[in-house]
């Protein structure tokens, strides 16, 4: 029997119908409740700011755990923003390795908390990256499921969409944004106007008149011949690349959805004003260009380390995506002017020097010098938690709708897996009681913190990485008791 086929000329003739499509709930994440009204909630959005050295932990972690009183040194620059922070204390990694190096280690261990990483044959192999499981339902309303930018890569790789899949981080500023914006306009939006909208049309389309029909619709009676004719091997084929098409066709008729909303919002925007940034490469600026200084000249460095928060803050502010990942930072970097002690500016040589097993045993001037290395970081991060907090979303600030997560990949410069620096700065939509320090006497998987931000988004998982196979997993349960508003 000859099997059917799909013609060229079939194909083409059905591009002129119009399907209508259903309303997008997902557009509106912000729906209003009742027609009384209820108060209009912006998406909570989840940023990740990690640093590289880990840190100096008795200028970090505060004396006791409850409210926040005076911070400690590190973090003193966050003190306009003590209501608004929880910092949590005792969280770890205990992942084996196979044939890695300590900073490899690390890296792979951070974001993903796998219970096992390593390198085979070149190819690198960890766990789902907390940011990319966040993606995988949060990327679904944004234009970008995610965006993971800074300095990354070589010993450095924090993000993984599978056990064998690393994410890479894009490093210039230019093609960072040109990805976040190419064929539309920036624009802040109208959360109150998108929320009664969606409430008054939540059972019309958004727009027939410009939709087109499906052309996997006009064509799958053919279809269907065609499956007749075929071995369930290639029945099976064609129904995946079915599947594919419809999956490309909801894609795209989810931007258009999404681009009329931002002509709305071009005409009546949000409350916030719009910020871009003024020092962006030229384009084709090689990307050794724009790095290389950065280790050799502090200013230059955190000017970039500027730009790549100020990419994050407008990310957000412009819901292009609702997930940020920020690699800032770099080990090899050279810190004249931060550091102010001692002779030594290479940022590794100091933080081999300035830790040891127990701090009486380091080198107390290469630990000062950590500290300031470490304070100059935080620093950084508050100007971003302020930016943030001076965003207004009509009754709640981009701050108060974010959890950002400021951490690093390593607890300490040795290579550290115990105590990791953990502050979350925001209050994820009301979920998180801030202001406090959240302290755990036992080592807590890093994990379970992980599940416990998962879980904030509404992606119910109730175990994350090693949440339940780590040896100080103890009874905790996979969860951080406390950490979140019951």
């Amino acid at each position: 029997m000859q099997p059917s086929r799909i013609s060229r000329r079939s194909m083409l003739r059905g591009t002129g119908a119009l399907l209508s499509l259903p309303f997008f709930e997902s557009l509106f994440p912000a729906r209003v409740a009742s027609a009384a009204g209820a108060a209009v909630k912006p998406p909570v959005r989840l940023g990740i700011f990690s640093v590289t050295g880990g840190t100096v932990l008795e200028s970090w972690k505060p004396k006791e755990a409850g409210p926040l009183t005076k911070l400690p040194s590190i973090l003193r620059s966050l003190e306009f923003a003590k209501d608004d922070i929880t910092v949590v204390s005792g969280l770890c990694h205990s992942g084996r390795s196979d044939n890695l190096n300590a900073h490899e280690h690390c890296s792979l261990l951070h974001l993903t908390g796998a219970s096992s990483v390593k390198k085979e044959g070149g190819k690198l192999f960890a766990n789902i990256s907390v940011d990319q499981a966040a993606a995988q339902v949060l990327g679904r309303e944004t234009l970008l499921p995610s965006l993971e930018i800074g300095l990354n890569g070589g010993e450095k790789n924090y993000s993984f969409r599978s056990r064998d899949s690393v994410v890479p981080y894009e490093g210039n500023p230019r093609l960072i944004f040109d990805r976040m914006f190419r064929g539309r306009q920036p624009v802040v939006p109208n959360w109150k106007r998108r929320a009664e909208v969606g409430a008054a049309n939540s059972s019309t389309p958004l727009n027939n008149e410009s939709l087109d029909r499906s052309v996997l619709d006009l064509v799958l009676g053919q279809a269907n011949d065609l499956r007749r004719g075929l071995g369930r091997s290639d029945q099976h084929k064609l129904d995946q690349y079915l599947d594919s098409v419809r999956s490309v066709e909801k894609r795209i008729a989810f931007i258009e959805a999404r681009q009329r909303q931002d002509a709305l919002d071009s005409v009546g925007p949000g409350l916030s004003t719009l910020k871009l940034p003024e020092s962006l490469p030229k384009l084709g600026t090689p990307i050794w260009e724009i790095t290389r200084p950065i280790d050799q000249d502090p200013s230059r460095h955190a000017d970039y380390i500027r730009l790549l928060a100020d990419m994050q803050v407008l990310a957000f502010q412009t819901d292009t995506t609702r997930v940020v990942t920020v690699a800032a930072g770099s080990d090899e970097s050279m810190f004249p002017g931060v550091v102010t002690v001692g002779y030594e500016r290479h940022c590794h040589t100091l933080e081999h020097q300035g830790n040891a097993s127990r701090p009486e045993d380091a080198d107390p001037i290469a630990r000062e010098a950590c500290r300031q290395i470490h304070a100059w970081y935080t620093q950084l991060f508050a100007e971003t938690v302020r930016k943030l907090r001076d965003i207004d979303e009509g009754g709640s600030s981009l701050l108060d709708n974010t959890l950002l997560m400021f951490t690093s990949y390593m607890a300490d410069g040795g290579h550290g897996r115990d105590d990791y620096p953990v502050v979350l700065a925001g209050k994820a939509g009301g979920a998180l009681k801030t202001g406090r320090h959240l302290a755990f006497d036992k080592k807590a998987p890093m994990s379970n913190l992980y599940v416990e931000m998962l879980n904030l988004f509404g992606i119910p998982t109730t175990s994350f990485g090693d949440s339940e196979t780590s040896r100080f997993a103890d009874s905790l349960n996979s969860r951080l008791p406390g950490l979140i508003l019951s």
